[in-house]
């Protein structure tokens, strides 16, 4: 084999993600992500379950991706992260949904666990800005992300919609098979906040709107307190307001209800971690935004209500998907 072609097919290794599983999705191999070499999504509608600055009035103009590199065993949207949902698209259809959002309004193009298509959505952006996309672009992340891959980013992406899931590495090991969470997503951050600054806004509607900047979200786990104080304590500590906090409680204990139902999948995850079976109460949730304010987080966003319900679920129900 010669050097030209040995360069040729290490070019066709996915290095998309931290997993770095080696395989030719261009030959139609799988990769970790459960992705091979077409793109699948399963909704692409407007959303107005985001962060205020997200979503305003109007709504994020949302377009969920199946698959996902992280694979968290909680997952509420299982089956869009292990593909049985969705179906393949092409990029001119991606370009053509991309405008679709803006006509009905769209506050920005909010592409939902983007990771694992990364090189096709670059070239999607510059498609759909050719043809008249002036809409801000969020890439809506777990935030396992390659530094590399954020630097690949800049000039397409604006705004970071990222989350920061774990200070333990061996939390992030027992629900993501991810021991190296942490390190991977404390690099991203700090890529994503150097090529995007500090928050920047306009006026839509009244409202202010996100059009450059970082959110980082944190959703507390049942019996996790311990590190979600460490993982807010982080945020608060290395950015301070250069980023905007999001601080959640909406964790949907699905994996019981599929449990029940035999899942397989599911009737391991809970002889395991049984404790993922339950929601998190009101007052572990309070103590953590207390928490967050004893230690000088002075604006962030939280939830009030019920906000673990199954009726924040989108339906991925290919509304807006096909031509």
């Amino acid at each position: 084999m010669s050097v030209n072609q040995q360069a040729q097919q290490q070019a066709q290794i996915c290095t998309l993600c931290p997993r770095a599983c080696g395989v030719r999705r261009q030959a139609g191999q799988s990769g970790f992500c459960g992705a091979a070499n077409t793109v699948k999504i399963a909704r692409a509608a407007l959303h107005m379950w985001e962060e205020p600055c997200i979503s305003g009035d109007r709504g994020s103009g949302t377009i969920f991706f199946s698959y996902c590199p992280l694979r968290c065993s909680y997952c509420q949207n299982a089956n869009l992260a292990t593909g049985k949902q969705g179906v393949e698209v092409t990029e001119d259809r991606l370009v053509d949904i991309c405008l679709e959002l803006q006509a009905q309004g769209a506050l920005n193009i909010n592409m939902v666990t983007p990771t694992h298509y990364s090189d096709v959505l670059r070239r999607v952006i510059a498609q759909a800005r050719k043809r008249g996309l002036a809409l801000p672009i969020v890439w809506n992340t777990s935030g396992y992300e390659l530094v590399d891959q954020i630097e690949a980013n800049v000039g397409f992406v604006d705004v970071y919609l990222t989350d920061f899931k774990y200070a333990d590495p061996d939390l992030a090991h027992r629900y993501s098979q991810a021991a190296d969470y942490p390190d991977v997503a404390i690099a991203a951050l700090d890529k994503m906040v150097e090529v995007c600054g500090r928050p920047q806004f306009d006026e839509v509607d009244g409202m202010a709107r996100l059009v450059k900047g970082v959110v980082v979200r944190h959703l507390l786990l049942p019996g996790a307190l311990d590190n979600s104080k460490q993982v807010i304590k982080l945020l608060h500590e290395r950015y301070g307001d250069a980023i905007l906090l999001s601080i959640m409680n909406q964790y949907t204990p699905l994996i019981a209800s599929r449990a029940r139902t035999n899942d397989s999948f599911a009737v391991r995850v809970l002889k395991t971690c049984p404790e993922l079976a339950h929601s998190v109460d009101n007052e572990t949730y309070e103590a953590l935004l207390d928490y967050a304010d004893e230690i000088g987080c002075e604006d962030y966003y939280w939830q009030e209500g019920s906000a673990n319900l199954e009726s924040f679920i989108p339906e991925f129900d290919l509304t807006g998907v096909l031509d």
